[in-house]
């Protein structure tokens, strides 16, 4: 598997990221997660036009706390042919009750913590820590990646207007 160096960091410190690279312009990888009821699904699972992934550490965590907090209130105003996945490590048994003591209900989580099929498909897994580096990925209707945002530093949140004018734009 391939490995790349100073792509990313956590508060400083450079970290290796393990999997494919994913461009834009390029077709989307498919992967296996599973959800919260640890069923197995993979992107054929998901029919919305537009499908924005989002890759984080942990749930648990205060800025990936944040960070899907927001995503979620953002989805509303995509609209219903918009879907947002937030993709991590966490067991699924957590992204549920997480989700359930958040009030997450516009987003899915989904868990990577069996094969990282995701983190090693679209290049996220970070190989000292097995976790996801913080990254966002749109797709369009035909599975095309539009946007591709890797956040530098885990302990930063994404660009979230580029984000959402992405997936509004892969709707057109």
């Amino acid at each position: 598997m391939r490995e790349k160096q100073g792509v990313v960091t956590f508060q400083g410190n450079p970290l290796t990221l393990v999997g494919q690279d994913v461009a834009v312009g390029a077709k989307a990888p498919d992967f296996t997660v599973l959800t919260n009821e640890l069923a197995p699904v993979g992107l054929k699972d998901f029919t919305e036009k537009v499908l924005v992934l989002v890759a984080v550490p942990s749930v648990d965590t205060p800025v990936c706390d944040l960070e899907t907090r927001r995503f979620n209130a953002e989805a509303t105003g995509l609209g219903p042919d918009v879907r947002v996945l937030v993709v991590s490590m966490d067991l699924p048994f957590a992204q549920k009750r997480w989700c359930a003591a958040a009030g997450v209900d516009r987003v899915t989580t989904l868990s990577d913590h069996a094969l990282a099929s995701f983190g090693e498909a679209y290049g996220v897994l970070i190989k000292e820590l097995r976790l996801l580096a913080r990254a966002v990925f749109v797709l369009d209707a035909s599975r095309t990646v539009t946007f591709v945002q890797v956040v530098p530093e885990i302990a930063s949140e994404p660009d979230y207007a580029a984000v959402l004018a992405a997936a509004k734009a892969a709707l057109a």
